[in-house]
């Protein structure tokens, strides 16, 4: 839900955890599949690793990505990509919206759970406070106020409840597809972020696949990047910011590469591979425009990020109505 880790944080990996991620449905899935599944954000032991892409002849090409390994959502192949859209215009239309300059939401506020899955040890165990803060996170990035040139989303968040287990094997993501369905809670409007221990910052499922996987819809995130966290560059609360708009139907804004399909969104310049840190000035697919590295949707670091831009919320505020209102 790709490459090269950033972190200078030690990060255990191991084949076990990257086996229980593929079987719970994460976004390490073969290239075309249109099962639905949840999404697999970045690893960040040092390594580097394959990336999927859209449409590419195969999963080996590598490049920098947020945190390290994979995409952080399931592969969604141009030609599903343009299914999906029809299939939303076709709801859109039936629900008298499409027609709408901007189909708002309506000021939704998002009710989240928490569940922190700790180690039996403990480890893993966030504080009340950095729960706190991570919602605070979600409203600053979600209300445009980090930049002058941030759009202001029809979303804000709310902190609906907070569970905490200890279990060895769903603080490292095992077994995961078993926990999320025992724990999730509230409906399709509802945002649960399960806090775990992976290879990964964060992890996420689309709105349009809820109807099919409602039972595991939610985000995935890593509890080191929460505000105050040990993920070195990666520690603002923005994971998930990122993860969360996959939630609501955003894709990477490097989607597609430099093709006319890209995101979807008009006003995210295209770019054919994810940025690493904040290279200002960077532009990858020259014709497009310079790179979005602000963007929250963009694999740069937390504090390079502060803005998504009115046509993300817009799309939001039409997967909101179409798949989760």
């Amino acid at each position: 839900m790709h490459v090269t880790s950033r972190r200078s944080a030690t990060w255990r990996s191991t084949t076990s955890r990257l086996m229980a991620l593929t079987a719970a449905g994460s976004t390490l899935l073969a290239l075309g599949s249109l099962a639905p599944a949840s999404a697999v954000h970045p690893r960040a032991d040092g390594s580097t690793t394959a990336c999927l892409t859209p449409d590419a002849a195969a999963p080996d090409v590598a490049f920098a990505a947020r945190g390290g390994h994979g995409t952080d959502h399931r592969a969604v192949p141009t030609a599903e990509q343009r299914r999906i859209e029809a299939r939303t215009d076709a709801i859109l239309d039936r629900q008298g919206t499409r027609a709408r300059k901007k189909a708002k939401a309506l000021a939704a506020s998002v009710p989240v759970y928490v569940h922190v899955m700790a180690g039996s040890d403990g480890e893993g165990d966030v504080s009340d406070s950095q729960i706190t803060q991570q919602i605070a996170v979600l409203n600053q990035t979600y209300s445009g106020s980090e930049s002058a040139d941030a759009a202001v989303t029809d979303f804000s968040f709310s902190l609906a409840g907070v569970d905490r287990f200890y279990n060895d094997t769903w603080h490292v993501d095992g077994a995961s597809e078993s926990y999320r369905a025992q724990t999730r809670q509230g409906g399709a409007n509802a945002l649960n972020i399960w806090l775990v221990d992976f290879d990964y910052l964060g992890v996420a499922t689309f709105p349009w696949d809820y109807s099919a996987d409602g039972d595991i819809d939610g985000i995935r995130v890593n509890y080191a990047s929460l505000p105050g966290g040990s993920a070195t560059s990666y520690n603002l609360g923005k994971t998930a910011t990122h993860e969360a708009g996959h939630w609501f139907g955003l894709y990477h804004t490097f989607q597609g590469g430099c093709g006319a399909q890209n995101d979807g969104v008009s006003d995210t310049p295209a770019q054919s591979a994810p940025t690493n840190g904040c290279p200002v000035g960077a532009d990858i697919c020259a014709s497009a425009g310079l790179d979005p590295i602000h963007n929250y949707m963009d694999y740069s670091y937390d504090d390079c990020y502060d803005q998504f831009t009115p046509g993300q919320s817009n799309r939001m505020s039409q997967m909101w109505n179409a798949y989760r209102a």
